[in-house]
């Protein structure tokens, strides 16, 4: 019954994602864009999070954790751009 309730979170997680890249491609600015992005990123990290208690798999786990990070460093990078700083 918990992995019904998991499989649906995820299934969620993912048409949500879907949603997000509308915003992502439609985005009248580039900062819309950028949020997009972020947001779309968060999504994919709490689908991994999802899948790793569904499927009981401690590597997804250390893999959503890098993504995050790398995703982090990726929105300031991204953020810095947009600034005029780079």
């Amino acid at each position: 019954m918990t992995n019904l309730i998991f499989m649906f979170a995820a299934a969620f997680s993912g048409l949500l994602a879907v949603a997000v890249l509308g915003r992502l491609v439609a985005g009248p600015t580039v900062a819309d864009r950028a949020v997009a992005l972020d947001t779309m990123n968060t999504l994919v990290v709490g689908l991994m999070m999802i899948l790793a208690a569904v499927y009981d798999s401690v590597v997804m786990v250390d893999v959503a954790i890098v993504y995050a990070g790398l995703s982090f460093v990726g929105t300031m990078f991204i953020a810095r751009f947009i600034e005029g700083e780079v």
